[in-house]
């Protein structure tokens, strides 16, 4: 283990690098063009005309049939009927014009008829010869004279005679009945192929009637002259309606997955064509989904690359929290890679035996929930191309939607919590999830199956959950213990009082232990008051003072009805036992495996501070260096130390007074702060004063709570024994 977390040390400063950084991405990237390559590439078939396909073959692609589309089309627009327009006003202008027929000679007999009493009349003066009738002859001529040329030349002579021979109240029971009868007939659609059917019917309806015979004949002759054609074909209006038509036809499409040659099926000419439209029979590999395989992957990259950026953390923390994350992922992507294959099974919905909530359960805990939900968002891409059984170009929407949920679910149930026993209930609120998405999933598609086949998918949706949970528990010792990760639960197993260090502390420095905890109280409050790690803070107090265990008695919460031993010794002598408990403690935390980041809140609580106490003493004897009487440091480098470091400070200094008032108490606490800020014993961590005077709030209200009654040192020198203590 130690030469694995040798190699991934090593491997961590080589990321501090760009070039490295980039390599890293790019091993990614190639992991996942390896794991979707068979997924994206071209299926060709090695089937001729006329051969017996050996399997069923399915289309890879959604594409155009422009072919089968265009035949459509013509078949549709065989069926156009031609469009043909009635002429409504050829009715009323044939009725005017036989009317206009009939009022011409009813107008030359009523001439006629005034001519004759025009001679009949008596005159005195001489007597005038009587005027016989004007010869048909004239009359015919006069109507001629009345009626347009091609009306004349469409009637027949007869016509003309027989109505001026007859009178006008026969010319007027004509005009009705023949009138009557065109009316009737143009009223209704006449094409070119009825125009003569029509013509009879007006011949029949006038033949019976009461007319003169020669009238009859006129009449019907004129009905017939009146019937013409009344519909007309409209050109445009067809091909208008043709134009709709054509732009109506929806374009025939091969769906993608459509069944294009079942198992033992001849290849015929058509199913041939349709295997050539959808590239299977391509002898070239298109590189175009290879293409868009690397353009996802850069996206994905991308993602990844930008979430590690906007990190505010220290750089070694994001190298260990982006290497951390690429074997995660990585694993995640062999182990789907891996459960795809048994696809070839042909079990249905082999994709829900997947272990989505994993990487999202193992980097929640380790790292973020923000990286564990775009995680979760990543594999359900991947999983959609990954499960498409091979079908160049598919997605399976399915196992996308499934994976998503399954990868979020455990996510938000772990977020915040900080007990191991909680990966478990997330494994089992994911296999419910699981289930109701399957659920969703069956009702959506409609799909029927059998019942073993719903047990199955079932099955394997409630083992994905609970595979999740126990391969994140597995995991995460080895993690944690390759990279040194302190995660929530591994805070929680150390703070448990029956660990060795703990209950050395206890045994052999009791004033130690008790002091621990109080710092512990406080620190955990503060931290939590301006967002801190508080558990991290509470755990590293337990072990903060641990050095004090090779010699306890050399420090005042252990000289309980004992002299004190600093009495006999020199200011020096004593200065360097009180600052090797903060070496010793880190050297003990080391030889145990503590994390790194306990191990530094116990090497760094004290910073580079003054022992003051021994400093003046040693002063007043004169040649004292203040670099011997100062802790070898580094300063606090985190939050959670600073905190730790002020707390330490303050309960010493109100552990030593004598029934302490809250404003002494307040008063202490900012007067202990402000010596650390006027030291640069915060310089090196990113508390801002906002923080400050949160922390300090929240020390004082801690403090008033639960300090207890203690002797008080001599006010001229209690802040110098803050420092020593």
């Amino acid at each position: 283990m130690d030469l694995l977390q040798k190699r991934f040390q090593r491997i961590k400063q080589l990321l501090n690098l760009a070039f490295f950084r980039i390599l890293f991405f790019a091993a990614l990237g190639v992991i996942l063009f390896l794991s979707m390559y068979s997924n994206v590439k071209p299926e060709q078939l090695k089937l001729g005309l006329f051969d017996i396909a050996e399997k069923t073959v399915v289309s890879p692609i959604t594409v155009e049939d422009k072919e089968s589309t265009e035949a459509k089309r013509k078949e549709e627009l065989n069926r156009v009927q031609a469009v043909y327009t009635l002429k409504s006003e050829y009715s009323k202008n044939q009725v005017d014009l036989v009317g206009s027929i009939f009022d011409s000679a009813i107008k030359i007999n009523q001439e006629e008829e005034e001519l004759k009493k025009t001679s009949e009349e008596p005159d005195d003066t001489e007597p005038k010869p009587e005027v016989k009738g004007i010869p048909i002859a004239d009359k015919v001529k006069k109507l001629k004279e009345r009626l347009t040329q091609s009306v004349i030349e469409e009637l027949p002579q007869e016509v003309f005679s027989a109505m001026v021979s007859a009178d006008n109240t026969q010319l007027a029971i004509a005009k009705d009945l023949t009138i009557t009868a065109i009316s009737n007939e143009m009223g209704n659609r006449i094409p070119a192929d009825e125009v003569e059917n029509a013509k009879k019917r007006v011949e029949e309806e006038l033949k019976y009637t009461t007319m003169d015979s020669n009238l009859k004949q006129a009449s019907i002759q004129l009905g017939r002259f009146a019937v013409i054609q009344n519909e007309f074909y409209d050109p445009q209006a067809t091909e208008e309606k043709r134009r709709q038509m054509s732009e109506s036809i929806e374009p025939v499409k091969i769906l993608e997955g459509q069944v294009i040659v079942e198992e033992g099926e001849l290849v015929t000419h058509e199913i041939y064509r349709q295997l050539n439209l959808t590239r299977l029979l391509d002898s070239q590999d298109s590189k175009k989904p290879f293409i868009g395989l690397a353009l996802l992957i850069v996206i994905i990259l991308s993602a990844f690359y930008y979430y590690f950026t906007q990190q505010k953390k220290a750089p070694d923390k994001k190298q260990t929290n982006l290497l951390l994350f690429g074997i995660v992922f990585s694993f995640s992507i062999i182990v789907m890679k891996i459960v795809s294959q048994f696809q070839q099974l042909d079990y249905e919905g082999i994709s829900y035996l997947f272990p989505a909530a994993m990487a999202g359960m193992i980097l929640t805990i380790l790292i973020d929930e923000k990286l564990a939900w775009l995680t979760a968002v990543v594999q359900a891409i991947c999983g959609s191309i990954i499960f498409n059984e091979e079908m160049t170009g598919t997605l399976n929407m399915s196992a996308g939607i499934y994976l998503l949920c399954g990868g979020l679910a455990a996510t938000f149930l772990l977020k915040g919590q900080n007990a191991r026993s909680k990966i478990l209930q997330a494994g089992l609120f994911a296999s419910l999830v699981n289930l109701a998405i399957v659920f969703t999933l069956l009702f959506l598609r409609n799909t029927q199956y059998s019942g073993v086949e719903y047990g199955l998918l079932f099955l394997f949706a409630a083992v994905s959950g609970i595979a999740s949970a126990v391969l994140a528990l597995g995991i995460l010792p080895f993690l944690e213990m390759s990279f040194g990760i302190l995660s929530t639960m591994k805070l929680i197993e150390l703070s448990n009082p029956n660990h060795p260090l703990l209950k050395k502390i206890l045994t052999e420095a009791p004033g130690t232990y008790h002091h621990s905890v109080m710092v512990a109280n406080m620190s955990e409050a503060a931290c939590e008051a301006i967002g801190a790690n508080g558990l991290l803070a509470r755990v590293g107090c337990y072990y903060h003072d641990i050095g004090k265990t090779k010699r306890p008695v050399f420090f005042i919460e252990n000289q309980v009805n004992r002299e004190n031993p600093h009495d006999r010794l020199s200011p020096q002598k004593s200065a360097q036992i009180i600052i090797a408990h903060a070496t010793d403690a880190a050297a003990m935390l080391k030889k145990h495996r503590m994390p790194k980041e306990i191990i530094d809140i116990a090497e760094q609580h004290h910073g580079t501070s003054l022992i003051k106490y021994f400093y003046h003493k040693a002063n007043q004897a004169g040649g004292a260096k203040e670099s011997d009487y100062r802790y070898p440091g580094p300063k606090a480098q985190t939050k959670e130390t600073a905190i730790i470091a002020i707390a330490d400070s303050v309960e010493a200094a109100v552990r030593s007074m004598s029934h302490p008032t809250p404003e002494q108490i307040e008063s202490l606490v900012h007067s202990i702060i402000s010596d650390k800020l006027q030291d640069g014993q915060l310089n090196d961590c990113d508390l801002t004063l906002r923080e400050i005077e949160m922390v300090a709030h929240t020390l004082c209200d801690t403090l008033k709570g639960i300090f207890h009654s203690r002797i008080e040192y001599p006010t001229e020198i209690t802040k110098q024994k803050v420092i020593q203590v």
